[in-house]
């Protein structure tokens, strides 16, 4: 299996503070990566050095054998990098389709008749084709849950970074972001998806890693990973993420 992302000693600091520090992995092609780690850990940091909107002060970042360290957020996008939010950002004077035409115009590049093409396909992907017609500020927490998938699958990702998607969803909404998410893993779309409900994360990701003070604690199988006395002590112990 292929490489589609390798970090190589990336670091990040605010201040005093270390965010990530000279942190490595790789992650393969079509895998479902998941990350974990208590507050502060590093994740959200990670996550916005990998989609450009900060910049690391050392180390690489590679996608699919181009070095994007340097590369705009824009152009990461075009390039296949697409990712969601913790907390759903819809524009919520628009419809859910108006939303999801604004991620494959403007974060796809795609023309009008190719956006509406596939912002049909990823409506129907994710469940919303019925409620595409509704406007944003009148969906139900799952549904914007949704709609925040949608709009990051419109731009035509290979690469698709998931924040807390799971988070403040009752157990059998979990389970129909499972679904979705391993449907997409199916489409070729590979995914690094930070999440602390710890049942999406036994049952979702193919590999974990382990985050704190911004440093690889552990990484690998996930059963493996959490039943490792350290990953208890640092973060399966703490009630806050």
């Amino acid at each position: 299996m292929s490489c589609i992302l390798t970090i190589e000693k990336l670091s990040k600091s605010f201040g005093r503070v270390a965010a990530v520090h000279d942190l490595s992995f790789e992650v393969s092609q079509d895998e479902i990566l998941g990350i974990i780690g208590p507050n502060g850990a590093g994740k959200t940091t990670l996550f916005n050095l990998i989609a450009g909107e900060i910049k690391p002060e050392s180390g690489k970042i590679m996608f699919n054998g181009t070095d994007v360290t340097s590369a705009q957020t824009f152009r990461r996008c075009r390039m296949g990098i697409a990712r969601t939010y913790q907390i759903p950002r819809p524009f919520v004077n628009m419809t859910v389709l108006e939303n999801v035409l604004v991620g494959a115009v403007y974060g796809g590049g795609m023309g009008s008749k190719a956006s509406r093409k596939k912002c049909e396909e990823v409506l129907e992907k994710t469940g919303l084709f019925s409620k595409r017609n509704a406007f944003a500020e009148s969906l139900p927490l799952l549904d914007r849950k949704r709609l925040e998938l949608t709009k990051a699958l419109a731009t035509g990702p290979t690469l698709l970074l998931i924040d807390e998607v799971a988070g403040g969803l009752t157990e059998s909404e979990v389970e129909e972001v499972l679904k979705i998410i391993h449907s997409l893993r199916r489409d070729g779309i590979t995914i690094l998806w930070v999440e602390h409900i710890m049942m999406a994360m036994k049952r979702g990701p193919d590999r974990l890693l382990v985050m704190d003070f911004g440093e690889k604690l552990a990484y690998g199988n996930p059963d493996e990973v959490l039943d490792s006395e350290e990953v208890h002590k640092v973060y399966l112990g703490d009630d806050e993420d």
